[in-house]
């Protein structure tokens, strides 16, 4: 059995990966132009008809367009301070809290968590 190749687990991975490489790489080029091409007209006449359909169904398609929000951020509105004013920041702003070594805690009294 001498005969047989000896190759090593950091040899057989680079080679697996190369190998992979080439096959994604080449994959694309196999495909005949007038196909991609087809495909790319595909993608384009599906983003236009998507935005037709949204543009039918919503309205207000931009936040800074909604009546309520111009409300609440006018003159006489609560926020009127502006978007990125101090009211603002208290009330719309998340915090994260780490809670890591309260769920170690329980793991450790051997409560099953389902997350």
């Amino acid at each position: 059995m001498d005969s047989v190749l000896a190759i090593s687990r950091r040899g057989f991975l680079k080679t697996a990966g190369m190998a992979a490489a080439a096959a994604m790489i080449g994959g694309g080029m196999l495909v005949p132009a007038p196909s991609r091409a087809a495909a790319l007209d595909f993608v384009g006449q599906r983003q236009s008809s998507v935005y037709e359909a949204d543009a039918k169904v919503y309205k207000i398609r931009k936040s800074q367009d909604n009546p309520m929000i111009k409300k609440i951020y006018g003159k006489e509105g609560f926020l009127s301070e502006g978007p990125l004013g101090h009211t603002s920041h208290q009330l719309l702003h998340t915090y994260y809290y780490d809670r890591s070594a309260g769920v170690k805690a329980l793991k450790a009294k051997g409560v099953q968590l389902k997350v």
